[in-house]
């Protein structure tokens, strides 16, 4: 059809600059570029994908890998420059529409079953090459991306040089970030609790899922993303929170949380979230020495008695309460008393008094500890 070729070759430049126009007001990603982005590499695109299908009604055949190969080059390119690929299939059927009304303004009515054909024929054979690419292209570009945000992870919590790393992977640190420690059971896949940190924060998360640390950015609550997590992983979660003054202080941040976490952990607190202040009498308790010895031994005597080491267990955790403690342990009230009466007699602290009972709590917290 050589004729029809004439006749749109002519136009090339015209259409070319129009299909650039449409993508620019149509689709958000090509809207937000500059003018000299537009005019130089997507023009340069266009370009190329039209003078395809200049060829294919000039010389009627299909096209071969030396055709598609400029094009696949610059769709890859694009997709480097962080194109989704649903920007780019949204701008190839622009250019399709766009082709074809030309089409029909020049063409012969004889001529349009044939140029249709034509049509086709360029979106079959371009269409899947650029797609290939641009998913080989953005995978290479995650898995750079990934790499620059695990460097950046560990710059930042080993407290060196991050700010280009940061640029590197455009992420926005905030000023005053939150260490989130993460444990999971069951541990759902790592690829889950990415998207889950990400769709809850709205952008996305520096996580280390070997260690579970996560960095909150600015105005995320550490204590709706923990919420958020155990909804949305249908897992239960222990968590520890330490918010850092500023990017630089996030490695002492870590430790804060990364102790707390392992203090909960030791003294089987609930899933939930924990910070400093709510283990601050635990954490006291932690520290070696006499003190910590001669409170655990104030329960040996309940060695030989696992069930009233339970009993004392709950009575501390329903907070004093006979008749919720009574309903865990599946005992009458008046066994309960019968315990508490047998624990006070065997250590000499009486759960029931308020000064004996704060002893008990702590020698309870002591043997775990220990």
């Amino acid at each position: 059809m050589p004729d029809l070729h004439d006749r749109l070759a002519c136009r090339l430049a015209e259409l070319t600059h129009e299909i650039v126009g449409r993508c620019a007001a149509d689709v958000p990603f090509y809207r937000g570029l500059p003018a000299e982005t537009l005019d130089g590499q997507v023009s340069e695109s266009v370009s190329a994908v039209l003078g395809l299908l200049l060829k294919l009604l000039r010389e009627r055949s299909m096209l071969g890998p030396a055709d598609l190969t400029s094009v696949v080059e610059l769709s890859a390119r694009r997709a480097g420059e962080h194109l989704p690929l649903e920007a780019a299939l949204t701008a190839y059927l622009i250019g399709a529409r766009v082709w074809w009304r030309a089409v029909t303004e020049v063409g012969a009515p004889d001529e349009l079953a044939e140029a249709g054909t034509r049509l086709l024929d360029g979106l079959i054979g371009v269409m899947p090459a650029v797609v290939l690419a641009h998913i080989q292209a953005q995978e290479d570009l995650r898995s750079e991306d990934k790499r620059i945000r695990r460097e950046l992870m560990a710059a930042l919590l080993h407290g060196q040089p991050y700010q280009a790393l940061a640029r590197d992977a455009r992420v926005d640190l905030g000023q005053h970030p939150t260490v989130l420690m993460m444990r999971f059971a069951p541990r759902p896949p790592d690829r889950l609790v990415q998207a889950a940190l990400d769709a809850h924060a709205g952008t996305p998360v520096l996580v280390d899922h070997v260690d579970g640390i996560a960095l909150l950015p600015d105005g995320t609550s550490p204590e709706s993303t923990v919420a958020s997590l155990r909804e949305a992983l249908d897992t239960t979660v222990l968590a520890a929170a330490a918010d850092a003054a500023d990017p630089a202080r996030i490695p002492h941040a870590a430790g804060e949380a990364r102790e707390v976490l392992e203090l909960v952990g030791r003294i089987g607190r609930a899933a939930g979230l924990y910070r400093f202040d709510d283990v601050l009498v635990e954490y006291q308790l932690a520290r070696p020495g006499a003190g910590l010895d001669r409170l655990a031994a104030k329960l040996d005597p309940l060695t030989g008695h696992p069930y009233l080491l339970e009993t004392l267990r709950s009575f501390v955790r329903h907070g004093r309460n006979r008749r919720q403690t009574a309903l865990e342990l599946h005992i009458h009230r008046n066994t309960l008393d019968y315990r508490l009466q047998r624990i006070a007699a065997l250590t000499g602290l009486d759960p029931t008094v308020p000064a004996q009972d704060r002893i008990l709590d702590a020698a309870l917290t002591a043997i775990d500890l220990r």
